[in-house]
């Protein structure tokens, strides 16, 4: 795979005084400077607009780009996408809907600043992408009878699968811990098996495998449900007033999340659930106690908070769209999730007023953009990148050779020219001729055009392509 260049593996927050000026701020730890300093760059060349953008998550399916999505995008500012639904056409499809995604990060939509593409590929009944090029996966309760190692290494393949479609986040692991007792009438979690065991200790090993193998295929991770979905009965998504009566801020069922954020998981998702004995006026996902109290500071985590869906769920429906926005980010929440794309314009203007009004409220969200444009950073997301000219030049040869794992020479050679055939599933044989270009144009998801060697079409595509492998 073309590497990228992770300066950092915990994500530093770069705080800022305030939305509208800000200073060069003063990254926690040496090793963050350069995620900081990228990210710093990225935030000064924003407007604010785009800078709220980069606060939300849109919802497309997994089948192709949405108007409402594109929309978001490219009207909004929305800086982020979930591929939501099923496809179960394979990986060549979703490398093509990546690269179309990439494609509009563009100069005025994000300021240059590529999406963080997500899915939910956590295994068994959830698994968003299938088909050729994509393992099927067991469920978590499966995964977690494996061997660690084992587990670890399966998870390796599976988000390298996930990267070379174009993926460059999954939505897992679900680091919920349900007993045994109550799988069967835990509504979100246990009865689809999506928890790793029934005890926090099994979790936490089995999760840890799940999450660090697929950290080592370069994929951003996403530990949810905090504080857990363990000891709920109803489903957030379907049922609204959801409470645990059970988790308090020292249950062991918390462990698990406490060694993802100190193993560096870069996302955490909050819990759009009621705790009693945390917090019982209002879900998690809203309550300053839960994600600033208990998550940033008891935890200590430092990377970007991600929301559960606050589109659709039945957990949050007795707030209106911007009422939850606002909410999450005033609690200390970074990211906004929303599979439903049509309650971005209420959500961004909701955001957008407060911060005009509030300066505390400001300086919150000033914050949020700056982890996630941080975490981005850290991620590779903020590199050099290709432009898309049609022309085979050093550039895009260098950006081949090192996805291809050979050495960058800027020249193609039969040496590249091997290892792209065995990538892309065609004759090893060093020579690049028209079986070579129909393959790669397969592999792409594009039409082929019965090209006998490399034209602009497919090398912009190409190009395209590599710059969401970046």
């Amino acid at each position: 795979m073309l590497s990228r260049p992770r300066v950092m593996r915990g994500l530093a927050v770069a705080a800022a005084a305030t939305m509208f000026s800000v200073g060069t701020p003063v990254p926690p730890r040496a090793e963050a400077a350069t995620a900081a300093q990228l990210a710093q760059a990225a935030y000064n060349r924003m407007s604010n607009a785009q800078r709220i953008g980069q606060l939300f998550m849109v919802g497309t399916p997994a089948t192709g780009l949405s108007s409402a999505a594109s929309t978001a995008i490219g009207t909004y500012h929305v800086g982020n996408v979930v591929l939501t639904g099923r496809s179960t056409a394979g990986a060549a499809p979703v490398r093509a809907l990546t690269a179309r995604l990439d494609r509009l990060a563009t100069t005025g939509a994000t300021a240059g600043v590529p999406l963080w593409v997500s899915t939910d590929q956590e295994g068994g009944n959830v698994q968003v992408l299938q088909g050729s090029g994509f393992s099927r996966m067991p469920t978590a309760l499966t995964m977690g009878t494996w061997a660690t190692t084992t587990l670890a290494s399966s998870a390796g393949t599976w988000g390298r699968q996930l990267r070379r479609a174009g993926v460059d986040m999954n939505l897992a692991p679900v680091l919920d811990t349900v007993p045994a007792a109550t799988a069967s009438t835990n509504m979100p979690i246990g009865y689809w098996q999506r928890e790793f065991g029934h005890t926090s200790s099994v979790v936490t090993v089995k999760g840890g495998a799940f999450l660090s193998g697929e950290r080592a295929a370069d994929l951003a991770m996403t530990a949810k449900h905090f504080p857990g979905l363990g000891y709920v009965t109803g489903n957030t998504d379907t049922t609204a007033g959801v409470k645990d009566g059970v988790t308090t801020t020292t249950s062991a069922s918390i462990a698990p999340f406490r060694s993802a954020v100190a193993n560096g998981v870069p996302v955490v998702m909050m819990s759009s659930a009621i705790y009693t004995r945390i917090d019982s006026s209002q879900p998690a996902v809203f309550s300053p106690t839960v994600v600033t109290g208990l998550l940033r500071t008891n935890l200590g985590f430092r990377g970007v908070v991600m929301s559960d869906d606050l589109g659709n769920a039945k957990a949050v429906a007795a707030w209106s769209a911007g009422e939850r926005a606002v909410r999450f980010i005033d609690a200390g929440g970074d990211e906004v999730l929303t599979v439903n794309a049509s309650t971005i314009p209420a959500m961004v203007s909701a955001v957008t007023s407060r911060a005009a009004t509030s300066s505390a409220f400001r300086g919150k969200v000033a914050a949020s953009v700056m982890r996630v444009l941080t975490a981005k950073a850290a991620e590779g997301l903020l590199g050099a990148r290709l432009s898309l000219d049609g022309s085979f030049g050093p550039a895009t040869t260098s950006a081949l050779q090192r996805w291809l794992g050979v050495t960058v020479t800027g020249t193609r050679n039969s040496t590249t020219t091997r290892a792209l055939q065995a990538r892309i599933g065609t004759t090893v044989d060093g020579l690049w001729g028209p079986a070579s270009m129909r393959a790669m144009q397969l592999y792409l998801g594009m039409g082929t055009d019965g090209a006998r060697t490399w034209n602009s079409r497919t090398v912009t595509q190409l190009q395209a392509y590599l710059n969401t492998q970046l």
